[in-house]
């Protein structure tokens, strides 16, 4: 079901050396099949570029799909500072909302910095029978009112749920009444990130992307390439059907195959889980895991990667923390795995060049500094110069795959490519400003290793500004790179966005 296409008259963008050059690509069954100046048609259609810059396709390295398309309807707590202020919103929220018996579902808080613990009982006082779930902003808590507890059969608690007592939850949120986007929203998401120049994404939803993306492409929906992962509890089902990482999948039409194993190792800085070799600088005497903690044993890692390494799945292992990115590099020399680590947010400096030594793909999503760069200072300050080492890992030869983690971040690559290159999302200066790298080592990591050359995928987007020009400062670079007006984008030989 791949298309033929022939776009003309663009200036094809060297993400390698170089500017740009003048440049005809045709496509060929979803395959580019010649590149160079002034190609004649040949009977398929023609994209006139009119002298537009020409990229491969754009990807999101880390997304959770469903999870980001629920979101568009999510109330937003961001910013909050405690739990008073998220009841504020919630009920404020409720009062404009009809009495449908629908579930609300809030997202954004973060409560690392909070001197107050959240408790069910705050929630229940604002929201009363409605099921009401409250996410963190880094996904690894929720906080539920009594209602949803009781929807979803879990027992009474008094406080959030955290890590792999929440991920089970925050899985099958869909089973909450009015909770799962219909088709059209689905297909509307899909256009968004179509007109971004979006052609591909690696969905690590937490149920079953691997049956899902198939499914939407049996029902007309070609606009995404996929790579769906899989967790543990349904890694027997993966392995079973024989299904390596890259295989396509039944029914995905060369469009959804298979991705990595997902692991996740430890917790998130902004739920004070993050495994770190240092307790965290504000612990208390009475913190019962000062330094966060592991998810799951390092012995348990190894055998679930070598597991999957034997059934030719790659491995993507979340990992924050320093001692957790420690431990999962370990994990990769000792079984001979392939694959990434998500996130790679906190490091030694000494496990820097162990990356390009070992083959592991650091996939960072650049934006989330934007996020943790005030919690970090109070969490982390003797650490702060250790998180998002980009720059260090590119001189030390790692693979960057740049993504958002959607819905943690917009799943927006030029807001990814502008924060890896200015590393900040204000007025202020960037954020350790050395660990900073360029617009082009940004474009390089955010389009799934291709080029557009013989060979390649028939994915490209039609630019009506260069993205390397340059420019006199980091904040002029990320506003230029923000402001890349996307005229079309190809997926697969297809014209998934045109502009206008």
């Amino acid at each position: 079901m791949s298309g033929s296409l022939l776009v003309r008259g663009g200036r094809i963008v060297g993400l390698d050396e170089g500017g740009s050059r003048p440049g005809d690509v045709r496509i060929r069954d979803g395959l580019i099949v010649e590149v160079g100046p002034g190609l004649a048609p040949g009977g398929e259609p023609v994209l006139d570029a009119g002298g537009s810059f020409l990229i491969p396709g754009l990807w999101d390295a880390h997304v959770h799909f469903m999870q980001w398309v629920r979101s568009t309807t999510w109330v937003d707590v961001a910013g909050t500072a405690g739990p008073d202020e998220v009841c504020a919103r919630i009920e404020d929220a409720l009062a404009t909302r009809p009495d449908d018996g629908r579930a609300v579902i809030a997202f954004g808080y973060r409560s690392a910095p909070w001197r107050e613990r959240p408790t069910v009982a705050q929630l229940d006082a604002v929201t009363g029978d409605r099921p009401v779930v409250v996410i963190a902003g880094d996904a690894h808590n929720g906080w539920l009112n009594s209602a949803a507890l009781a929807y979803l059969g879990l027992p009474p608690r008094t406080g959030p749920l955290a890590e792999n007592d929440w991920f089970p939850v925050f899985g099958h949120l869909a089973s909450l009444p009015g909770a799962d986007p219909t088709d059209a929203e689905v297909d509307a998401a899909i256009a968004r990130l179509s007109a971004l120049g979006v052609v591909g994404l690696v969905d690590l939803e937490l149920d079953a992307a691997f049956r899902a993306w198939p499914a939407r492409i049996r029902r007309g929906q070609r606009s995404l390439r996929v790579r769906a992962g899989v967790y543990p509890h349904q890694l027997d089902e993966v392995l079973a059907a024989s299904w390596g990482t890259g295989d396509d999948l039944p029914g995905g039409e060369g469009l959804a195959t298979m991705g990595p194993l997902k692991i996740i190792a430890d917790g998130s800085m902004g739920t004070r889980t993050a495994w770190c070799c240092d307790p965290y600088t504000d612990a208390t005497p009475d913190d019962e895991h000062p330094a966060g903690g592991p998810n799951v044993t390092a012995s348990e890692l190894a055998d679930l990667m070598a597991r999957a390494h034997a059934g030719r799945l790659a491995s993507a292992i979340h990992a924050i923390g320093d001692r957790a990115n420690e431990v999962t590099l370990d994990a990769f020399a000792a079984t001979g795995a392939s694959g990434s680590i998500e996130h790679a947010q906190l490091l030694r400096r000494e496990d820097v060049p162990r990356f390009a030594e070992l083959g592991v793909v650091a996939s960072m999503q650049p934006h989330h500094l934007v996020a943790d760069r005030d919690t970090a200072g109070t969490v982390w300050a003797d650490r702060t110069d250790r998180l998002y080492l980009a720059r260090s890992l590119v001189d030390a030869g790692a693979t960057l795959a740049l993504g958002s983690d959607a819905p943690v971040s917009p799943p927006d690559p030029w807001l990814a490519m502008a924060t890896a290159v200015h590393r900040s999302g204000d007025e202020r200066p960037g954020w350790y400003p050395d660990e900073s790298i360029t617009v082009r080592e940004a474009l390089a990591a955010s389009v799934d290793g291709q080029r557009l050359v013989v060979g390649g995928r028939g994915d490209l987007v039609v630019l009506g500004a260069d993205p390397l020009e340059e420019r006199t400062d980091p904040t002029a670079t990320r506003d230029h790179l923000l402001s890349v007006p996307v005229r079309a984008t190809v997926c697969a030989g297809r014209v998934t966005h045109r502009e206008g």
